[in-house]
C-alpha cells in the first residue's frame, strides 16, 4: 500500500504500521518531493510504501511520528467476492476514481482543501484515480506542464505496470485486472500509451484474473447533450477500441459527463455480446451541476439513463457473475436506481478469442 501525505514543514518520510492501534511493529521510509505552480509553493509532500501486507486486514498507521494522528485502512481481499465504489462513500473495498479529482483549475490551494475533504475516506481503503480535464493546468509560458500537480499528489503504481507514466498504468486486486488510461495524453497506435495497452493485455491470464476492468474519463459512448463530439472521446475510440473488444474486457467506465448512463455490450457503435459494457459515472458531485439533456429518441444500446447525482458500486461475486448497481444520492440519501448482473466474457464460450 503507497501512503501519501502532506506536511508543511521538514518531516521524515516514514511510516509507522501495525495490526493493533498504538502498536507499530513495521517501518518503512520513502521519499519527499515538491512543486512549484507560478507564485504555489506546495508542501512536503512524502510517500512510502507499506508491506508485504496481508489481505482482508485492518492495519493502523501514523506518518512521520505524528503520534497525535494514528488512522486505519483494510487492504482488500485476495480473493473474490470483492466490493469497488465508484465514486463516493459506501461500505467498500477499493474506491475507483476516473478523473476530476479537486477541480483546483490552476488555484493550487484548492488541492490541499480537497485533501483536507478526502482524508477521513481516503486513508482508510486504497482509492485508484485516472486523470480528467480538470487535471490540465497547463498554462503557456507562466507553466508549460499539463499534470504537475496530479502527478506529483496522486503517484498510481504506474512502474509496476510496465508503464512510464503516471497518466495510464494497470494493477490487480483479487480476481480483476484494471486499467487506467489516460484520455489526455497521446493514444494512437504510434503512442507509448497504445503500446503499453497492448503489452498489458497481452500479458493478462484470465484463469487468474477472469475479470478486465477499464476506466477512462472521456466516454466513447455518451447519448447525453453535454461533451458530444470531442476527439478525446472519438478518437481515443477509433484507437483503442478494437484492443479491447480483442482482449474481451468486461466493463469500461467512464466520467466526464455529469449524469449517468449504461449501455449494452457493444462495439464499433451496434450491440456486440463479446463487447464491454459502457458505463457513464459522471454524477458524482461538481460546481458546474448536472447534464441534464439527452438526445432523442433513446439509442437501442442504451439501457438506462439519468442525470442524478449519484454513485455506482461493483460487486464481483466470483469469476463468473458480478453485481452492478447504480444509486441516486439526491436529498442525500442514496437510493438503488438501476442493477444489472453482469457475466464475465471468459466464462463465454461464443466470446473465446
Amino acid at each position: 500500500m503507497r501512503i501519501s501525505w502532506i506536511t508543511q514543514g521538514s518531516a521524515p518520510p516514514t511510516v509507522e504500521y501495525g495490526k493493533s492501534p498504538g502498536v507499530y511493529p513495521g517501518s518503512s521510509t520513502g521519499s519527499t518531493t515538491s512543486y512549484k505552480y507560478a507564485l504555489y509553493n506546495s508542501g512536503e509532500i512524502h510517500e512510502a510504501v507499506i508491506g508485504p501486507l496481508e489481505p482482508n486486514t485492518v492495519y493502523y498507521y501514523r506518518c512521520s511520528s505524528d503520534s497525535a494522528r494514528e488512522f486505519s485502512f483494510k487492504t482488500p481481499p485476495a480473493q473474490l467476492p470483492i466490493k469497488f465504489a465508484i465514486v463516493v462513500q459506501s461500505n467498500y473495498d477499493v474506491l475507483l476514481l476516473p478523473g476530476d479529482l479537486s477541480y483546483a483549475d490552476f488555484y493550487q490551494p484548492w488541492w490541499d482543501s480537497f485533501g483536507r475533504l478526502v482524508e477521513p475516506l481516503a486513508s482508510q481503503r486504497p482509492w485508484m484515480v485516472t486523470q480528467g480535464n480538470h487535471e490540465i493546468e497547463k498554462m503557456p509560458v507562466i507553466h508549460p506542464d499539463s499534470f504537475t500537480s496530479y502527478n506529483a499528489r496522486w503517484r498510481m503504481p504506474f512502474k509496476e505496470s510496465g508503464s512510464d507514466s503516471n497518466l495510464y498504468y494497470s494493477f490487480d486486486v483479487a480476481g480483476i485486472h484494471i486499467i487506467m488510461l489516460g484520455s489526455y495524453t497521446d493514444f494512437d497506435p504510434s503512442s507509448a500509451q497504445y503500446k503499453w495497452l497492448q503489452a498489458d493485455l497481452g500479458k493478462v491470464d484470465r484463469t487468474r484474473t477472469p475479470w478486465i476492468v477499464v476506466l477512462i474519463h472521456a466516454p466513447w459512448y455518451n447519448s447525453n447533450t453535454a461533451h458530444q463530439g470531442e476527439k478525446e472521446s472519438i478518437k481515443m475510440k477509433a484507437s483503442m477500441e478494437g484492443l479491447l473488444y480483442q482482449a474481451r474486457v468486461d466493463v469500461v467506465f467512464a466520467g466526464h459527463v455529469h449524469a449517468y448512463e449504461r449501455f449494452n455490450r457493444v462495439y464499433n457503435g451496434k450491440a456486440n455480446d463479446c463487447g464491454p459494457v459502457h458505463i457513464t459515472i459522471g454524477d458524482g458531485g461538481n460546481r458546474e451541476g448536472l447534464a441534464k439533456r439527452y438526445m432523442n429518441p433513446m439509442p437501442s444500446i442504451s439501457v438506462f439513463r439519468e442525470a442524478s447525482f449519484g454513485h455506482g458500486q461493483l460487486e464481483v461475486a466470483n469469476a463468473t457473475h458480478a453485481l452492478w448497481t447504480w444509486h441516486r444520492n439526491d436529498n442525500d440519501e442514496a437510493v438503488e436506481a438501476d442493477s444489472t448482473w453482469l457475466t464475465s466474457l471468459s466464462s463465454n464460450p461464443a466470446c473465446k478469442s
